[in-house]
């Protein structure tokens, strides 16, 4: 059976596995027909160094994705990913193409990965910081902020589990997947938040980690959800996977993702992790 398409909207590298890089390998090695539009282009990530930012013109990227809103074809996508906007300018038509997603396939998935800042603080501009709080997170069915940006979002600063699903349960998205979770002494986890249910998925810390992961699993958790996983299983395999190919590459000392080496852990993970109910 054809999968339906996946809309991607994130940065490009040229080097690297971030960003559409990484999102788009992953879907389309889940099987998934991928939309993939640039909000950035960059010869590699921030954090190797100063580097080149190849941003579109604000109306040049609205008039584009003006076309995909009126695309003949746009019935063939059946989920959306945004990630890292270049400009406070882009979520405006973003959101008007969500929209059009969404008019034409109403039981379209829509995830949104905030991609503002880490525990340093925002390091986007505070107007596209604003721009995705305001346009883009009230129509995502689900979204993937990690503890940082969760507490941004949501303006209160959480230490425990409870409070981050307490918080994540105050921001419009039914469904919350709060990535680099405390999950107790040298170990990590993902919190999957909804409604009533809250569930821990945890594995050991790794130090100084490749950029990418949060990326990575917003476009697993949007291709498991749109095969009909639940959210235990999903969690499950979701953190698996990521935590497989975060390992193999620090175990190999790569300072990047190695998805094209790693690409048999996206469907069969070996790593284990815990996945419990929270309290």
């Amino acid at each position: 059976m054809t999968k339906l398409a996946i809309l991607v909207i994130s940065s490009h590298v040229v080097r690297g596995t971030v960003g559409n890089r990484a999102a788009v390998f992953a879907l389309e090695t889940l099987g998934f027909p991928v939309w993939a539009v640039p909000t950035v282009t960059l010869p590699w990530h921030p954090g190797h160094g100063p580097a080149t930012r190849i941003i579109p013109p604000a109306d040049a990227f609205a008039a584009m994705l003006a076309d995909l809103e009126r695309a003949p074809w746009l019935g063939e996508v059946g989920g959306v990913l945004t990630g890292y906007l270049g400009s406070a300018e882009q979520a405006a038509p973003v959101a008007r193409l969500i929209e059009a997603v969404k008019a034409c396939r109403p039981d379209a998935l829509y995830v949104c990965d905030p991609v503002i800042g880490d525990r340093g603080g925002l390091y986007v501009p505070q107007a596209t910081a604003e721009a995705i709080r305001d346009h883009l997170l009230p129509l995502a069915d689900i979204a993937t902020p990690n503890r940082a940006e969760l507490d941004w979002l949501s303006g209160q600063r959480n230490e425990t589990l409870d409070g981050i699903a307490a918080a994540a349960r105050s921001l419009p998205p039914q469904g919350m997947l709060v990535t680099s979770a405390p999950a107790g002494e040298g170990r990590i986890g993902n919190l999957w938040v909804e409604e009533e249910t809250a569930l821990v998925a945890s594995h050991d810390l790794v130090a100084k980690p490749p950029n990418g992961l949060g990326d990575l699993t917003a476009a697993m958790l949007l291709a498991k959800r749109l095969e009909g996983q639940g959210a235990p299983e999903t969690l499950r395999q979701v953190t698996a996977a990521v935590f497989d190919i975060l390992s193999r590459a620090a175990d190999r000392g790569a300072d990047e993702l190695m998805l094209e080496t790693d690409a048999a852990s996206l469907t069969a993970p070996t790593a284990g992790v815990d996945v419990r109910p929270l309290g």
